[in-house]
């Protein structure tokens, strides 16, 4: 049994989160107190995923990475290589299919601060930054942890877009689903189950952790 999937599926959730917390803090934060005309617009472009299916959210990303797509040509200018294909290309996919799953949790933990903390952090001077990395984070822990575990999980079960911008290259973009299929595939049936009984595993963890942690920053009052 090869394992290097496994790992390969680690690399990639562990990236795609860290990714989604630099990306999805600040955005998330942006659309809990902005009052902007087109916040409506972009909370929608973020939840997108949600809906669309994945084959055509990675239809659109393999052409955007592409030779020939702006990406791509983006990569290939900078003396790179087209990033269809490629872990930088599963990267990128990922981070776009999981961002509701960080961006809605962060958004509705900022939305329950409310005003109060900012105006006496204004009170005691403390800038912007200041108020968010030492008052607005710590209070959206939860939203953090939910954020972020979800993030994970929903990247490490990823097939359709994973599949089509990367497809199931060894090492390098076959991916713990993609080799799930490629056993069965070859009626290889013992090799997916192994590997199948570990996802269903991993899943029912995450979320029995997720619910425990619930409660117990339920109980110490965050």
């Amino acid at each position: 049994m090869d394992y290097t999937p496994v790992w390969l599926t680690l690399k990639l959730a562990s990236v795609t989160t860290l990714l989604l917390l630099i990306i999805g803090a600040p955005l998330a934060w942006w659309l809990a107190r902005t009052r902007c005309w087109c916040r409506h617009a972009i909370s929608a472009v973020v939840a997108l995923p949600l809906v669309l299916p994945p084959t055509v959210l990675g239809f659109y990303l393999l052409i955007a990475l592409g030779i020939h797509g702006p990406l791509g040509e983006l990569a290939t200018y900078f003396g790179g290589q087209p990033l269809a294909f490629t872990f930088t290309g599963l990267v990128i996919g990922s981070v776009i299919y999981s961002m509701p799953f960080m961006i809605q949790p962060l958004q509705n933990a900022f939305e329950a601060i409310g005003d109060r903390p900012l105006e006496v952090a204004a009170t005691l001077r403390a800038s912007p930054w200041d108020t968010f990395f030492t008052v607005v984070l710590p209070l959206a822990r939860p939203g953090l942890l939910a954020g972020a575990t979800l993030s994970f999980a929903h990247t490490v079960g990823e097939f359709g877009v994973i599949l089509m911008i990367g497809g199931s290259i060894p090492g390098e973009t076959k991916v713990l689903s993609v080799a799930i299929y490629d056993h069965v595939e070859m009626l290889e049936y013992e090799q997916a189950h192994i590997l199948s009984a570990g996802m269903l595993l991993f899943s029912f963890t995450v979320l029995l952790v997720m619910q425990l942690l619930h409660r117990r920053l339920q109980r110490v009052g965050l």
